[in-house]
């Protein structure tokens, strides 16, 4: 009887681990440069959260019964059934164009309890399905990044959402999800540059990663940033906030919460499911960063030119 337990158990944990080295394949993805409208099933794991029927967030699937988004995105609610989540969909404005999305709703809400609402630290929520989805090519897990993951400065990834594509620029119909490819800031280079607007303080629980054109903007919260590692994809970061002057700013990086300070955390709320933990590593540095007076004077500029844009606006309504 007791050999029998252990075999049992053994069999168990093979299977947990074979759940979980299937995160983070992606069959249909072939994305190697920049884009715009991503490809049904490029990134099979994002997840559309609404709320009484409208989209307000993204997220990600991390198991058959669990999806990760960020903390700001769970409005004080007691009445789950106002909440659904689709995956395998690709617009939000056609539901002829989404033949492999699933409709799903949710039984429990997570929020980690260290969450701060002022400064978006620990912005970090899970979500248990009301059932467990069945894998397809257009709905899969993603590989969640484990401690000890590195990402060096400029490494690059892709962050994806339905959100606007500028301040208050709502993203036109059919509203297709987007796609974009962002360098990593490292977090040295990334406090540095927030610093003069007093816009947040970037701690180690935060990743930062953006573009001077392109990037992340409202209802694109709760999504991933992530990263390929050979043929996994690694979800680096939970889309989290930007700087308050708009969207995709020149020297305003956008900021994630750093998926590989929380392994301990989603490991210990999901219930014993099989998460797909990967460490992932990359090359290069950012400790050596240091912030200069020409750089936080130059953001100071970019503020100043921007009130006496609005200044001029107003005067001449």
């Amino acid at each position: 009887m007791e050999l029998s337990v252990i075999l049992l158990s053994f069999i168990a944990i093979l299977f947990s681990m074979e759940v979980a080295a299937d995160c983070g394949v992606a069959p249909l993805n072939t994305r190697v440069v920049g884009g715009t409208d991503a490809s049904a099933g490029n990134w099979p794991w994002q997840v559309s959260v609404h709320y009484n029927s409208r989209h307000i967030c993204g997220g990600t699937l991390i198991h058959s019964q669990w999806v990760m988004t960020a903390a700001h995105c769970i409005i004080s609610s007691t009445n789950l059934n106002s909440w659904t989540l689709y995956l395998g969909r690709q617009t939000q404005t056609s539901s002829a164009a989404n033949p492999n999305e699933v409709r799903v709703g949710i039984q429990s809400i997570t929020v980690h309890p260290k969450y701060n609402n002022t400064l978006f630290n620990n912005d970090i929520s899970l979500m248990k399905l009301s059932q467990p989805v069945t894998f397809t090519p257009y709905i899969r897990p993603v590989c969640l990044a484990s401690r000890g993951s590195i990402f060096h400065n400029a490494t690059f990834c892709w962050a994806t959402g339905w959100g606007n594509i500028g301040k208050n620029q709502p993203l036109p119909a059919p509203q297709a999800l987007q796609e974009v490819e962002v360098p990593v800031v490292g977090s040295s280079q990334c406090s540095c540059q927030y610093k003069p607007l007093g816009d947040a303080i970037i701690t180690a629980q935060m990743i930062c990663a953006g573009r001077t054109d392109k990037g992340i903007c409202q209802g694109d919260s709760g999504g991933p940033l992530q990263c390929k590692q050979g043929s996994v994809w690694v979800q680096a970061g939970i889309t989290s906030f930007g700087t308050s002057l708009g969207c995709a700013k020149a020297g305003f990086p956008e900021v994630y919460s750093r998926v590989s300070e929380f392994h301990t955390w989603v490991t210990e709320n999901v219930e014993g499911a099989a998460i797909g933990f990967v460490t992932f590593l990359s090359n290069g540095t950012d400790s050596s960063f240091t912030c200069s007076a020409s750089l936080q004077l130059s953001h100071y500029s970019n503020f100043i030119i921007l009130f006496m844009t609005l200044i001029s606006h107003l005067q001449s309504l």
